[in-house]
């Protein structure tokens, strides 16, 4: 056999080799569409928006004492609009203890009024016009929530979405409700 053809033969052996379990992890149904990244320890969290698109003031410090979730989404996103009835009945279901704040990335006024006005959201949503807010948070993937515990420390990021009123949602808000503060590391 010639060398070069027996080269190709081995590269295209290795390539299958590390393909495979690509693959096979692409199709594996039982994989969730969001991953988890932890909140770097000591980062502070970003200021968001202080009015919501009715007008009324929005605070995470006026939230302590409750699980506060920040959903960034847009209404051109199929993944953001499929989880948002999830957000929606989260928060009217866990209302003494969880709240939700919606940011909105780069949509005018009118087009997230006919998304809420079609959807019947009743979460606050801030705009975020320029992306500005979703750059400070760190936020590239949609949607984005960000968890913040009941002490009002930023814990984690969720990209992707996941059925917030479930079982999936609830493992991630539930244990923040008797979160421990962080402390910075020792040096």
């Amino acid at each position: 056999m010639p060398k070069l053809l027996l080269i190709r033969r081995h590269a295209l052996a290795a390539l299958a080799a590390l393909w495979m379990p690509v693959a096979r992890a692409a199709s594996d149904s039982a994989s969730p569409g969001y991953d988890v990244q932890t909140w770097p320890r000591g980062r502070a969290a970003p200021a968001i928006p202080t009015t919501d698109m009715t007008g009324q003031a929005v605070s995470l410090q006026a939230r302590r004492g409750k699980v506060v979730l920040v959903n960034f989404w847009a209404s051109w996103c199929e993944p953001c609009r499929a989880e948002m009835p999830s957000l929606q009945a989260l928060a009217e279901r866990e209302k003494a203890q969880l709240v939700v704040l919606t940011v909105n990335l780069k949509e005018s006024p009118e087009a997230i009024a006919r998304f809420v006005q079609s959807t019947g959201l009743t979460l606050p949503v801030v705009r975020d016009p320029l992306g500005g807010t979703a750059r400070a948070w760190g936020i590239k993937i949609y949607p984005s929530t960000v968890l913040v515990d009941s002490t009002g420390q930023v814990r984690s990021v969720v990209r992707g979405a996941l059925d917030w009123a479930g079982s999936e949602g609830e493992a991630l808000w539930r244990p923040l409700l008797r979160a421990e503060p962080q402390r910075a590391p020792k040096r």
